[in-house]
């Protein structure tokens, strides 16, 4: 019989999804054991015509990490998603648009000004002259992607049928996954959450919260903490009440306040708003001034509150009609 094929292709992130399926280790041996692996642009030699040429459906499972940030990446997506049976969004960019939908807070065209005409290096490199996304020249034409005016999660441009939170997802976690697709054992119901539970990050932490009374928030950088206290407690903004758990909350084991890579927990429409109502309940006031006060003793409250799920909040950007 013929192996299943496995597809991974990356989109708008950093690549650390990329480097989390190699450190499941000796297991990627039984990933190519088990799968034929007939697209991976970041670790093999694939071109996108031999990808166009396979028949529809003819993929196995595609785990696609990173949000849709541009055309090139859309054309890809909706390729990808006619060619196989099972698409995972994979890490936090693909689930709700990840770090770069932090870009929905401005737009195209300041983004562009600031990179191509206010850097230095830039401008001294091409005088200011923004990217075209057609050119000619002697040798012929070129065409580079456009890059879109808004950030999307992969579930915003196709059809998903399941997700793998995490920035990156855990290897445990994704070994879990693939694991069950090579079994042959039943799939979950579409649009499950994989390799994450039903509860809290602060379920899995091991520190002991007593839910006091905050009046001061603290950077990591401001404050030596007790290594066995919660990190809210002691004034660090720790995304944990707003986050969904299975990552072990390595975060917090580090001395770290987690950053919400898991997205929310289940039946959280939008996790900086339910981060908020978290931090309502523990500041130690009730004068308006005095709250305000110690609400602007955290720093950038968008890019902590809504770091990875800006794409995909209620605060999402209205499209242009």
């Amino acid at each position: 019989m013929a192996k299943p094929k496995l597809a991974l292709y990356w989109a708008a992130s950093c690549g650390g999804c990329e480097i989390a399926v190699l450190d499941i280790h000796e297991k990627i041996l039984d990933v190519a054991a088990a799968f034929d692996i007939v697209f991976w642009p970041c670790a093999m030699d694939f071109k996108y015509q031999d990808v166009r040429a396979m028949e529809d459906k003819s993929i196995d499972l595609c785990l696609f990490n990173g949000s849709i940030r541009n055309s090139e990446a859309a054309e890809i997506a909706h390729m990808l998603r006619a060619k196989s049976k099972v698409v995972v969004a994979f890490g936090s960019c693909a689930l709700e648009g990840g770090i770069p939908g932090l870009a929905n807070l401005t737009t195209k065209e300041d983004i562009l000004r600031v990179v191509y005409k206010d850097t230095p290096s830039t401008v001294t490199q091409n005088g200011g002259v923004y990217p075209q996304t057609h050119s000619k020249m002697k040798e012929g034409s070129i065409e580079i992607p456009e890059l879109w005016e808004t950030v999307k999660s992969l579930d915003q441009v196709i059809d998903v049928e399941y997700y793998v939170p995490g920035c990156p997802p855990q290897p445990e976690q994704i070994w879990a996954v693939i694991e069950h697709v090579i079994s042959g054992r039943p799939l979950p119901p579409k649009g499950s959450i994989l390799g994450a539970t039903d509860k809290t990050c602060c379920d899995e932490c091991p520190r002991d919260r007593k839910e006091k009374k905050i009046k001061q928030f603290y950077r990591p950088f401001e404050i030596q903490t007790d290594p066995n206290e919660c990190l809210l407690d002691q004034g660090m903004v720790c995304m944990g009440p707003a986050t969904r758990s299975g990552c072990g909350a390595l975060c917090t084991k580090a001395n770290m306040p987690c950053r919400g890579c898991y997205g929310p927990p289940p039946h959280i429409v939008d996790q900086g708003a339910k981060m908020v109502s978290a931090l309502a309940s523990v500041i130690d006031s009730t004068e308006p001034e005095e709250i305000e006060r110690i609400l602007d003793q955290i720093a950038d409250p968008m890019g902590t509150f809504y770091r990875f799920s800006l794409a995909h909040s209620i605060l999402r950007r209205v499209e242009k009609v």
